[in-house]
């Protein structure tokens, strides 16, 4: 075998090669982090015979991402035993990158709906535990020096809560985030 000469061209080839392979992999997108921290009624709106409940659901979230992100407004819609019973709205902004942060969503549930499921809501207050579910598509942007690259997110999570103090019992939050 003949020998070959080693060459500062081929190692910093090498080396850039390497360290590109090396950032690729860092780049790589990772889903974002959700938890919903507490639940505070902020009013109620009698519109006979039943009540609407506004709340503030506070919501912790973790971008893991090397890169900080801007996001559009969206709306969460909130379901009840399958049925929509309300919606949290989040504004737009932003978020830097390896961050957490926690957001403040208005939300309003509609107390017709909810008397729909009256007899399914006493016995979930009874054994102080209700199961709700919710939905919320977030599209965004992600900035790498002069490239854009506009990303969406999809939430979906189920959180059981105390219906009398409104306690975070359980949750169990997915998050996916796709590249657009």
């Amino acid at each position: 075998m003949g020998s070959r000469k080693w060459s500062w061209t081929s190692a910093l080839i090498g080396a850039a090669s390497a360290t590109a392979a090396a950032g690729i992999l860092a780049a790589k997108p990772r889903d974002p982090a959700f938890q919903l921290i507490s639940i505070s009624l902020t009013s109620f709106t009698l519109h006979f015979p039943v009540l609407d409940a506004d709340l503030i659901l506070t919501v912790h979230v973790t971008n893991p991402n090397i890169v900080p992100i801007e996001y559009g407004p969206s709306t969460m819609s909130i379901f009840y035993d399958g049925s929509l019973l309300g919606t949290a709205k989040l504004e737009a902004g932003s978020q830097a990158a390896k961050s957490c942060q926690v957001l403040q969503l208005p939300a309003r549930l509609d107390g017709i709906e909810l008397a729909h499921h009256a007899s399914h809501f006493f016995a979930d207050v009874a054994q102080r535990e209700m199961v709700l579910d919710a939905a919320v598509e977030i599209n965004g942007i992600a900035k790498i020096l002069r490239w854009a690259h506009r990303f969406r997110v999809i939430v979906d999570s189920r959180v059981t809560v105390d219906p009398v103090f409104l306690d975070v019992i359980d949750q169990d939050n997915r998050s996916v985030i796709q590249l657009t």
